[in-house]
């Protein structure tokens, strides 16, 4: 039995949780899930949005102990550089770890009107407009991959961090129906058709347990 552990919270809404899980498993590292209930007050502050420091996940990997998502995808570059984590070439490693860690350290509008939720689909969504700011930029982003390593992943044929990071705006931008243009759409198709996506999102809907705080009507 592995000794190695991730701990993450809710696979519905805990976008930073499903971001290190993606990690882990396109790493191809065995490990066990440790759920932290969303009952603690340490994990409903991070999928309410109102704690300052992100505490899963957390990977527990030969004796060392990995938290915050970025740091836990560089780890696994390191000790899994067969996985292609991140590209080859120096100059497209230097534009993943830029685009990485402008999804880690921004798009706060973004997280704050649309938090992620798997299961919920709303019609009719009104963005406010410094939301839609954080979108027309995540779209630049992913249209600028798109077109300068030609897909279907944001830097070529195989997906890296930079696609575990943004797989969560994905599942943002079909919970709430926000208008993509046909490559960016292509480019969502693709991520939700990841077997390590689809598994995810299995786990998401067999989630029992719902925070009320968060099944607001928009």
């Amino acid at each position: 039995m592995t000794q190695n552990t991730l701990s993450i919270s809710s696979k519905n809404y805990s976008s930073w949780s499903m971001r290190g899980w993606l990690m882990v498993k396109m790493a191809g590292i065995p490990f066990e899930e440790v759920l932290i209930s969303t009952d603690t007050p340490d994990a409903r502050a991070e999928l309410l949005l109102l704690s300052p420091s992100i505490l899963v996940p957390c990977l527990n990997h030969a004796g060392a102990k990995v938290w915050d998502t970025v740091a836990i995808g560089e780890y696994l570059n390191e000790i899994a550089p067969q996985a292609g984590l991140l590209p080859t070439d120096l100059v497209q490693r230097a534009h993943c770890r830029s685009i990485c860690g402008e999804m880690h350290s921004g798009f706060s509008a973004l997280r704050a009107s649309l938090p992620m939720n798997i299961r919920a689909r709303f019609k009719g969504f009104k963005v406010w407009s410094k939301a839609q700011l954080d979108i027309d930029r995540i779209l630049a982003i992913w249209n600028e991959c798109l077109e300068r390593y030609q897909g279907p992943f944001l830097f070529g044929k195989n997906p890296t961090l930079a696609d575990a990071m943004y797989a969560p705006v994905v599942m943002r931008f079909i919970t709430y129906g926000i208008p993509l243009d046909s490559a960016c759409q292509a480019y969502c198709n693709q991520i939700s058709a990841l077997p390590v996506v689809l598994e995810w999102i299995q786990g998401a809907i067999a989630e029992p347990d719902d925070i009320e705080e968060l099944e607001v009507e928009f």
